[in-house]
């Protein structure tokens, strides 16, 4: 019998550092070749997009989908947990606070491995839907100091610095430009619909870390060719994916005359076979466009909590 667990039920039974650890220890099973991982697929419709990716843990016999459609009256999201012994199906969980949640969590342990261990001052470009778990999920992993946030939308920008600020205890600043912010940060986080670069890669510290968390289509970018030519390092959560969604580095790496031959799955530095950060002026970058093993295991956790604390409704499903 298939649980349904809602929006409101994901909240309260999925913590960050839940979701921290169970993305991390995706990232260990994904270096491991021990998950299967397929690519995003879209249909695109004058109105209407459906999106819709998969993945399989067979160590913890769990195997899954997401699947959301896009219009211009919003997002919804919908995994779908299957055991993968006896193809039996879990849980249908609505899935745009887990979406967020292990979004977040990717960058926060891209943060953890990339980052300086010190990095305590975070530049913001984006306050969206988001930008808050980004956020939430680098200070668990960093002690921070201080964070400087831009938006486009002054209102909006306000209301999330105090926001945040209420919620991490630390002090977040509206900015007055993006440059601002970048030059501000030692960790820099772009979460943001923009389509041209908003990020350049003059404004960057030596030593900073990027999350590159918004743009993931071919023809969509955050980063200007200068940044991604100042990043020593280059790590995406897929390279099969990152060859099809990541204008950044499509268009950059092109622009540039790199190859994808040095760029390298974050998997690879969790499960310490790549070393990572060289040096304390390097840059590093994570370009993340958000994969299914993420959604498989973080779902995989909330439903083991709905069944040990009696939550979701049950579906007459075989």
């Amino acid at each position: 019998m298939a649980l349904f667990l809602t929006e409101a039920e994901v909240l309260e039974l999925l913590s960050m550092d839940s979701a921290l650890a169970c993305v991390e220890a995706s990232f260990v099973a994904q270096a491991r070749k021990t998950a299967v991982n397929r690519p995003r697929e879209r249909i695109l419709l004058p109105h209407v997009s459906l999106h819709y990716m998969a993945a399989a843990l067979p160590e913890s016999q769990r195997l899954g989908m997401k699947i959301y459609t896009v219009t211009r009256e919003g997002l919804r999201f919908l995994v779908l947990l299957f055991d993968s012994e006896t193809g039996a199906l879990l849980a249908l969980i609505q899935a745009d606070h887990l979406g967020r949640i292990r979004t977040g969590a990717a960058s926060g342990i891209a943060t953890k491995y990339l980052s300086l261990p010190e990095a305590s001052r975070v530049g913001l470009l984006g306050t969206g839907r988001q930008a808050r778990t980004q956020l939430e999920a680098v200070a668990r992993v960093r002690k921070l100091r201080g964070v400087k946030a831009f938006s486009r939308h002054q209102d909006r920008l306000v209301t999330f610095c105090h926001e945040m600020q209420e919620l991490l205890g630390v002090q977040v600043d509206p900015a007055a430009s993006p440059e601002e912010v970048v030059k501000f940060g030692e960790i820099v986080i772009t979460a943001t619909s923009a389509g041209s670069p908003v990020l350049h890669g003059q404004w960057l510290r030596p030593g900073s870390h990027i999350n590159a968390i918004g743009a993931n289509m071919a023809e969509r970018r955050e980063l200007d060719d200068s940044a991604v030519a100042m990043a020593g390092l280059i790590a995406v959560d897929s390279l099969e994916q990152s060859r099809e969604e990541s204008g950044d580095l499509i268009q950059g790496l092109d622009h540039l005359g790199r190859g994808w031959e040095e760029v390298i799955e974050l998997h690879s530095v969790v499960a310490r076979q790549h070393p990572g950060r060289t040096s304390r002026e390097q840059i590093t970058l994570f370009k993340s466009h958000g994969i299914a093993l993420w959604d498989v295991a973080v779902a995989d956790y909330v439903y083991q909590r709905a069944g040990e604390t009696g939550r979701g409704k049950k579906l007459e499903i075989d």
